[in-house]
């Protein structure tokens, strides 16, 4: 989708991209500099809405919902539809994940990655088979 955006939608992305949320910002940094293999964009508009983060290559929207989401489940439904309307995926995080899990945030956003660009994800291994797996890597 070519940044149809409204002016309105990027004067508001502007903004929020300097009052990011706590969550937001120990997210961001997993996401930035394509540390997951692609690039991000953060409070990027779309038409009249903006995601808290978007990927481009593939098309993933990545979204961090805080207490007013539950209030107004029919914006977001309306929004999810939208972006997918435009062949965007959409991964929804309740906001307080990135704080407590950013670990498993991350890792749900690389296989949402892979499926989208068609790899398989990675089965769960168990711990000890992950670090097993760190150890052969570093051989």
């Amino acid at each position: 989708m070519q940044n149809q955006s409204t002016p309105i939608a990027q004067r508001n992305a502007r903004a929020l991209r300097s009052t990011m949320t706590d969550s937001e910002r120990k997210l961001w940094p997993g996401l930035r500099a394509e540390r997951l293999g692609v690039k991000f964009r953060r409070q990027h508009p779309f038409g009249n809405y903006i995601a808290d983060f978007a990927c481009l290559d593939p098309k993933l929207i990545v979204e961090l919902d805080g207490s007013q989401h539950a209030t107004d489940a029919t914006y977001d439904e309306r929004r999810d539809r939208y972006f997918r309307e435009h062949g965007y995926a959409v991964l929804r995080f309740p906001s307080n994940a990135p704080l407590t899990n950013l670990d498993g945030v991350c890792t749900a956003i690389r296989e949402q990655i892979k499926v989208l660009a068609g790899a398989a994800p990675t089965p769960a291994l168990p711990q000890r088979g992950r670090e097993q797996e760190r150890r052969n890597e570093r051989s």
